[in-house]
């Protein structure tokens, strides 16, 4: 029963995440936290931070991530070929009707309105994962005691790193990943 819910919920997830991994966040978050309570708010946050880390797109790294960790290798299995299906049924049914039809002005004015729906889904992604970084119980409220300082330092630290530095984006992860176990090993002692 378990591999047909994760089928099925990355089906759902693979045929309605346009415009990429990232776009995908919402929708993976709706089934896997909300709808299903496979993974905690913290554990899906370990789990964006994973699926960009590792080689490959977002989504089909979530789906194995989540379904090793539900039903362990068979779940990551059924969950990446739930989530890889519509991709592939849609990409050659797309790719017969766009050699058949690339001249239409229909078919361009369809590709030129999908650009503002993926810039809002990405969105949403990106402020869902910085809520439920920088405030302890995941709603923004402006009192000390519920920020998470640590990460609003952590958060300014990389952007300026990245966009006043130009530093790769992957050792601005390590190095965040590695001042944190440092705060956290200080911490602890």
């Amino acid at each position: 029963m378990i591999y047909l819910q994760l089928f099925f919920s990355f089906l759902q997830i693979g045929a309605l995440s346009f415009g990429g991994g990232y776009a995908a966040m919402p929708l993976i978050q709706e089934q896997v936290v909300t709808m299903h309570g496979w993974l905690s708010m913290e554990t899906f946050s370990n789990l964006v931070t994973i699926a960009e880390m590792t080689p490959g797109p977002i989504a089909v790294n979530s789906a194995t991530f989540v379904g090793t960790r539900i039903a362990g290798p068979g779940g990551a299995v059924v969950a990446t070929l739930g989530c890889i299906l519509p991709s592939c049924i849609i990409v050659t049914l797309l790719a017969y009707i766009y050699t058949k039809y690339r001249k239409m002005s229909l078919l361009q004015g369809t590709l030129t309105s999908l650009r503002p729906a993926v810039v809002a889904m990405i969105a949403k992604a990106g402020v869902t994962i910085l809520v439920s970084s920088f405030f302890i119980n995941g709603a923004v409220e402006l009192f000390r005691e519920n920020i998470c300082i640590r990460m609003v330092v952590f958060f300014t630290a990389a952007l300026v790193l990245l966009r006043k530095f130009k530093m790769n984006p992957i050792l601005v992860m390590v190095l965040c990943g590695v001042a944190n176990m440092v705060f956290c090993a200080a911490a602890g002692s």
